[in-house]
């Protein structure tokens, strides 16, 4: 017994000694997911890293685990939710082995998909027939993925999600087609399909950048390419590329119309660099830059530079001519600064630039037909105590027919604002002094007419005049006898100029010649004018039953006498007498051809008259709720006139009458004028320009013009039919617009409009043979269906019987984009041009339809 209790002691004391010497080891390093036990430090528990970083929640109609395999199976309304992200599916599959999430959509007999996987994370929806996820890296490969992007799906074979924001994707259709992103069309109207697309993603904004991209109308694939685009997502400008027009024009051959590049620089400018592009040698550049800063200014500059070639090099035909054109507009904001404005309308552009026009633009919107250019810059400073407006002025006036320019630089107007000379006395003005007004101001100008090539060389500042008028009105009026307005006024012009003409004929060479003298001088004119005005009414009714019931005349007669003597007097020395080719001694004024203008010869001491009509009738009328309508038989219809009693002959002037009425509710407008000589016309055999004779009485047509439009439209012709009650049927996806019959013939309406406009103008003057002028335009659109739309516009001279400007188009709205097609079949400039453009915003500042910049230029660019 006692052996055995001191062997028993001996082993525990053996093993107490052992424990001890492996305690004095050094422990190894633990690993950093030990978890030290809290009774000792000594000893420690590792635990494995778990595979997920958060709870995985799942649910479905059946669930299976298979626990060797470590796999999860969900069928039926399957559901998985991990941390950010939801994946709805009628199969998931996870695999902890492999951290794999597997979805695939619900099938049909055959192994179609037929029902997505929805895949929700951070807000975002996608959808895709197959989804694989990996919960430990992140990322994701998704096959037939759909992902909505602002106003636009892109539908990806297949879709390698790297993180939350970088996505890769294969051969994917993006569109903007608002039928196909509803779901109310399986097939999308238009496509663009690129093989290589990156989709990057960020916190404010998202962007596609693709490779090579072709464009797919109807599932047709077009040859419509780019070879890269970056399409943004966001409500801010972004660069992108300009969509360009192709077509043919006759004189420089097929051509690609406004292909470039948009960028936006910094918050308030923009930039759009544009190009014309000819088979025929022909190229234009366009750049345009828009600027604006709210509530101070905006404004744009834009550009043309170009070559224009025509013919074939070698050729007699072959031409080839440099064209240029610079356009600037700015505009300040009435708020900015209420006293001092500066504005800006500047187009300088070659002289034979409408001859030879790149932009096709310029022939659709008839730029072309242009004669005169103008160009003007203006300051203007305003006082807040000072009744007084200072205007600096430049402008530039560009005359293509003549080749010469009108250049003013500068020009400045300092204009007193109207005073009453006396104060009223009982607060209410009355009579002639209290009413006496007083206006005045100066005006400087430097001017010269010259040539292009003479701009600010030394010939032209030779030519340069300078000019300073001032002119002082005054003016009174008061009532007499209550029915009478009785004027007053008085104007005297001061002027001054540096230059002066001196006439002489020299028989030497047969001419006469033109002398301008560098001398300082001026004159000084002055003229009055006394006038009488009344307003006088008539009324004739018809008996009771008349289909006319009234007729109301309205006059407005007034008589003026103007006195101003004759400033061609040897006296005031504005006038000199030379003698012509035929020895008579001929009087000219030393300021002509001057900027300030001449004084006026003769005596004027003429009696004026002007009887201003309105007539109106008034009818019986069922329509009205009155019983009874006005007719504007003439809004206006004046005869003026005047006699010179100091003129020593001729002293009636020429007759003029004056008219404008409106008929068919004012839908027809008619104004008309007509010139008559009181004095009989003499010409002498041979010759085409007559004389005026003293026999008085003759009253011969000098001029007659007349003006007639009229707006016709489908409204005036009938009432709008209600489809929606008269047939019970309506069209589905893209025939929303079509109402059908039990026939299944389709209704719409088929709104049109016509503008009717004729002219014909006669002048004859003092010639033999009249000058006659004579067209009639047309312009008008009608749609043939709600999305098929015609527009032309022609006009015919009736004198010469040729067809003038000529232009049709058509349009079709085709769901999310338009296609437009515009024809200039005769004229100078033969021309058709092709464009289609995408309507969506989310793409008008890449693939670019329509600006979305700040502002938008008035030019037709």
């Amino acid at each position: 017994m006692a052996k055995t209790v001191l062997k028993n002691i001996l082993q525990i004391l053996i093993i107490l000694i052992f424990n001890n010497f492996l305690a004095q080891k050094t422990p190894e390093k633990l690993p950093k997911n030990a978890v030290n036990d809290t009774i000792s430090k000594k000893d420690t528990i590792v635990v494995k890293k778990e595979t997920l970083d958060d709870i995985l929640h799942t649910k479905a109609d059946d669930q299976r685990r298979d626990v060797p395999k470590r796999m999860t199976f969900l069928n039926k309304n399957a559901q998985v939710k991990y941390q950010d992200m939801q994946i709805d599916a009628d199969y998931i599959s996870i695999d902890d082995n492999k951290n794999l999430i597997y979805a695939r959509g619900k099938q049909d007999s055959l192994g179609k998909i037929i029902a997505p996987v929805i895949t929700t994370q951070a807000g975002k929806k996608y959808e895709t027939t197959e989804f694989n996820y990996n919960t430990k890296t992140k990322q994701a490969i998704a096959f037939n993925a759909r992902t909505e992007e602002s106003e636009g799906v892109i539908i990806a074979q297949k879709t390698k999600k790297y993180n939350d924001s970088v996505f890769a994707m294969v051969r994917a259709d993006y569109t903007t087609d608002d039928y196909f992103i509803k779901k109310k069309d399986t097939a999308a109207d238009y496509f663009m399909r690129a093989y290589n697309i990156k989709l990057i993603k960020t916190k404010n904004k998202s962007q596609i950048v693709t490779g090579p991209i072709q464009m797919f109308i109807e599932q047709v694939p077009t040859p419509l390419y780019l070879p890269f685009a970056i399409l943004p997502f966001s409500a801010k400008r972004a660069a992108g590329i300009l969509i360009p027009s192709f077509g043919e024009r006759e004189d420089v051959g097929f051509f690609l119309n406004g292909i470039g590049y948009y960028q936006p620089i910094g918050e308030h400018f923009d930039l759009k660099v544009l190009a014309d592009i000819y088979t025929k040698g022909s190229w234009n550049l366009r750049p345009q830059m828009n600027y604006q800063k709210k509530y101070r200014y905006s404004g744009n500059f834009n550009a043309d530079i170009g070559t224009v070639v025509r013919g074939i090099k070698g050729l007699d035909d072959y031409t080839k001519n440099s064209t240029y054109r610079i356009n600037w507009t700015h505009a300040q904001d009435s708020k900015a600064n209420p006293f001092l404005t500066f504005s800006a309308s500047v187009d300088v552009v070659s002289t034979k630039f409408y001859n030879n026009p790149l932009n096709n633009n310029y022939i659709f919107n008839q730029n072309v037909l242009n004669t005169q250019q103008n160009s003007t810059v203006t300051l203007t400073k305003r006082f807040l105590k000072l009744p007084v407006t200072i205007t600096g002025t430049a402008s530039y006036s560009q005359n293509f027919a003549t080749g010469l320019a009108d250049l003013r630089l500068p020009q400045m107007n300092v204009a007193v604002n109207q005073f009453y000379l006396f104060k009223s006395k009982t607060g209410v003005r009355q009579g002639l002094i209290e009413n006496i007004t007083v206006n005045t101001g100066f005006n400087l100008t430097n001017f010269v007419n010259t040539k292009e090539n003479e701009l600010f060389t030394k010939e032209m500042w030779d030519k340069m005049q300078t000019g300073l008028k001032n002119n002082i009105a005054i003016a009174t009026n008061t009532t007499l006898a209550k029915y009478f307005t009785f004027s007053l006024s008085a104007n005297v012009d001061n002027a001054l100029t540096t230059k002066t003409l001196n006439r002489f004929y020299d028989p030497v060479n047969n001419v006469t010649v033109d002398q301008i003298n560098k001398q300082f001088t001026g004159y000084s004119t002055f003229s009055t004018t006394a006038s009488l005005q009344t307003t006088l009414y008539g009324m004739m009714k018809f008996k009771k039953g008349a289909a006319i019931e009234a007729v109301r005349h309205m006059m407005t007669p007034s008589i003026g006498f103007t006195y101003s003597p004759d400033f061609s007097s040897p006296n005031f020395g504005y006038y000199r007498n030379y003698y012509n080719a035929n020895g008579a001694l001929t009087p000219y004024s030393i300021f002509e051809k001057g900027i300030i203008g001449s004084p006026s010869s003769g005596m004027v001491g003429a009696l004026g008259f002007n009887i201003g009509n309105n007539i109106e009738m008034k009818v019986k009328s069922k329509s009205d709720s009155t019983g009874a309508k006005k007719i504007k038989i003439f809004e206006s219809l004046g005869l003026s006139g005047s006699y010179n009693f100091a003129a020593k002959d001729h002293p009636w002037s020429i007759l003029s009458i004056n008219g404008q009425s409106s008929f068919f509710n004012n839908k027809l407008t008619v104004n008309t004028s007509l010139a008559l000589e009181p004095y009989r016309i003499a010409f002498t055999p041979g010759q085409d320009t007559g004389v005026r004779t003293e026999q008085f009485g003759h009253f011969s047509v000098q001029g007659f013009n007349v003006q007639l439009s009229y707006p016709l439209s489908s409204e005036i012709f009938g009432e709008k039919t209600d489809y929606a009650k008269k047939y019970s049927t309506k069209g589905e996806v893209r025939n929303e617009s079509y109402y059908f019959d039990d026939d299944n013939y389709a209704h719409f309406d088929q709104a049109w409009t016509l503008n009717i406009s004729a002219n014909y103008a006669y002048s004859k003057g003092l010639s033999r043979l009249a000058n006659k002028i004579a067209s009639v335009g047309l312009d008008g659109s009608i749609k043939l269906t709600p999305y098929w739309n015609i527009t032309g516009s022609t006009h015919f001279d009736m004198v010469t019987k040729d067809l003038a400007y000529t232009r049709i188009g058509f349009s079709r709205d085709q769901r999310s984009f338009t296609i437009n097609f515009n024809w200039v079949p005769f004229g100078q400039y033969k021309v058709y041009d092709f464009f289609i453009g995408i309507k969506a915003n989310i793409l008008s500042d890449a693939l670019k339809y329509k600006d979305r910049s700040f502002t938008q230029p008035n030019t037709p660019f």
